[in-house]
């Protein structure tokens, strides 16, 4: 897998989790829905913070969250970059292409989105309004995607739940979370395959070791 495919890769999912998040902002009402089947949904919701809602307390919480997303994405393609320099498995770079790609969807809410649009409450978003809802890095992260597949009260006989009300799928993602999640749990279920050494890794291998033995046998 080439630079280039993962880029291509990339862009796509950008692309695609860039206009869903566009089409709900300014097409959508805060918490409004529109049911798909009974159990999927498209449901309006901004994430404050971290993934399933977390929030960084403290004046400065969401822009260290930025920041941090910033640091994180340059890490991340820094490992893309070397992992196709060194011909790493086609698991791992499509792993790390997603895993890359759903971050950097994220990171253009935080970064762009409080100055590109105006608040969703009582009213449809605008694009580049003169009241836009916050400042540079402090952007809400869009999100839509909500599988209700189940809700009941759970048997008295399970654990520390029985009785109580339950909801399964009970978050709401969007394409970048996807994307994320997708690229994760390729590197879980496939480890072996996407952490295996390359051929051109193996190559240098055995090509050091040819020449260590040359070395001694000159000694």
């Amino acid at each position: 897998m080439k630079l280039r495919h993962s880029v291509l890769l990339i862009f796509l999912i950008l692309v695609i989790d860039q206009f869903s998040k566009v089409y709900v902002k300014t097409n959508f009402l805060y918490e409004e829905h529109v049911d798909v089947f009974s159990w999927f949904k498209i449901y309006f919701i901004e994430n404050e913070g971290m993934a399933w809602g977390t929030v960084i307390p403290g004046e400065y919480g969401k822009l260290f969250l930025t920041v941090f997303r910033l640091f994180a994405i340059v890490g991340i393609g820094y490992w893309l970059v070397k992992s196709i320099e060194k011909h790493k498995s086609k698991f791992l770079l499509i792993a790390i292409s997603l895993i890359f790609a759903g971050a950097l969807g994220n990171i253009i809410d935080s970064v762009f989105y409080g100055v590109m649009f105006n608040d969703s409450h009582y009213h449809l978003a605008t694009f580049f309004p003169k009241d836009h809802y916050e400042t540079w890095f402090h952007g809400r992260v869009v999100d839509m995607f909500y599988f209700p597949i189940w809700e009941g009260n759970l048997p008295s006989w399970i654990p520390f739940y029985g009785g109580n009300e339950f909801r399964f799928f009970n978050a709401i993602f969007n394409v970048a979370d996807f994307a994320i999640s997708v690229g994760v749990g390729i590197l879980i279920v496939f480890n072996k395959r996407a952490f295996a050494p390359s051929h051109f890794e193996q190559t240098v291998t055995i090509s050091n070791k040819i020449e260590e033995v040359k070395e001694e046998e000159t000694v």
